[in-house]
């Protein structure tokens, strides 16, 4: 199974570096339009979405993980993204209410 990145240029750049392939978005929705085309292939296996790629659209990423569980589709902090502390709890009981 492949990993892939999303996210802006810096962020892909960084995973490219390591080896994980990725692709660059400049907007939330050009990035949730690259995860639904990424959601189709049987091959991928998790997606590592930027925090800043991902913030605008995740009401919509935790829909898309209600219904399909495989890509695991992750956020991850960009480079420049400050922390912020995420309610998996929380993040949890909003997926097992969607489904």
């Amino acid at each position: 199974m492949r990993v892939l990145a999303v996210g802006k240029r810096s962020f892909v750049t960084g995973f490219r570096l390591a080896g994980v392939a990725g692709i660059e978005v400049k907007t939330s929705e050009e990035a949730l339009k690259e995860i639904m085309k990424m959601m189709q292939d049987k091959e991928v296996g998790l997606i590592l979405v930027s925090d800043d790629a991902g913030r605008p659209i995740r009401s919509k990423l935790t829909d898309i993980r209600t219904k399909q569980a495989v890509p695991l589709i992750y956020e991850i902090p960009a480079p420049s993204s400050s922390l912020e502390k995420i309610e998996y709890r929380d993040l949890l009981k909003s997926m097992l209410k969607m489904a």
